[in-house]
């Protein structure tokens, strides 16, 4: 049985609900606590690591799988390998997230890495929430990486967030793409206090006609730092688009280094990315409706990282 902090982890991060419908597992404290397979997604445990294998059959359509991670307490340092295998055809929703959270001197972290293998014409939307919680002074760390392998004509959509309250993490992010295939990763970060984020993207587009979107929206707070860096591959006739749009505010910083190799006379990359403070307009725009300063910086937050 779950303890009541994994379970409010579980509400911000999974849409938890008191209980998952179709495909789960859930991990807390580095131990599962609760799975169920499906006649389409079959869990299993990892035979040469700590994590999962994840099969789903081609026959599943608009089904969802929930692997969501919780450490509720310091001293625990959580390292999990989880594989998905994704069936030719298959249409699949996969929605992960972690909590951390200690009321001590001691680090509570979790690491998971994530591979994603997904056959000829398969569909993922992968969601994934973040949020480091707890009155401790111990580090709340979170560290994902993701490596992804797309066969032809395969589209993987990734819509990450980092809510709050994780002092460090350091996110990696591979894909290799096939003909046809499309990555398209939607990310949103918010740093406060001293809390410092890194992001890393490496996309090698291989197959002729493939394509990439990478979108991330960051905001950096208290005197947080941010560190982004993107490099997208063009080795064939395809197409990829970066954009960073960072807010600051008091004393935050956002270091964004974007980077683009065009292999191919027929490559097509493009990148964009803007970074500065809320536009005083406004704020003044919102505090004539009867908002205070703060939380018309707040409003303008909330909708940046949601756009």
């Amino acid at each position: 049985m779950m303890n009541k902090i994994a379970e409010k982890l579980l509400r911000i991060i999974s849409d938890y609900a008191d209980g998952f419908k179709g495909a789960f597992n859930i991990r807390e404290d580095g131990q599962c606590v609760g799975r169920q397979s499906t006649p389409n997604i079959r869990i299993d445990t990892k035979k040469d690591a700590p994590g999962l294998v994840v099969h789903i059959s081609p026959q599943a359509q608009r089904e969802v799988v929930y692997i969501p991670a919780c450490v509720t307490h310091g001293a625990i340092d959580d390292l999990v390998y989880n594989d998905f295998y994704v069936g030719a055809g298959a249409d699949v929703t996969i929605i992960a997230g972690c909590g951390v959270h200690t009321d001590s001197g001691d680090m509570a972290r979790h690491n998971g890495i994530h591979r994603f293998f997904l056959e000829k014409g398969a569909h993922v939307l992968y969601k994934e929430k973040h949020i480091g919680t707890g009155s401790g002074t111990g580090e709340k760390r979170i560290d994902p990486v993701t490596n992804a392998f797309l066969s032809e004509g395969s589209v993987l959509e990734m819509d990450t967030v980092q809510l709050k309250g994780v002092d460090n993490t350091v996110r990696k992010t591979t894909a290799r793409l096939a003909a046809r295939a499309k990555l398209i990763i939607h990310e949103s970060i918010l740093t406060e206090k001293d809390e410092t984020a890194e992001t890393d993207f490496t996309v090698s587009m291989d197959g002729e006609d493939s394509a990439v979107d990478l979108i991330s929206r960051s905001v950096a707070k208290g005197s947080s730092r941010q560190t982004y860096h993107s490099r997208i591959m063009g080795n064939c006739r395809c197409s990829g688009h970066s954009e960073c749009d960072a807010i600051l505010a008091d004393q935050g910083t956002v270091n964004a280094s974007p980077e683009l190799y065009a292999g191919s006379i027929d490559a097509v990359l493009i990148h964009e990315a803007a970074i500065g403070k809320i536009a005083g307009e406004q704020i003044i725009k919102l505090r004539t409706l009867g908002l205070t300063e703060e939380q018309a910086e707040e409003k303008i937050i909330e909708g940046f990282l949601r756009a």
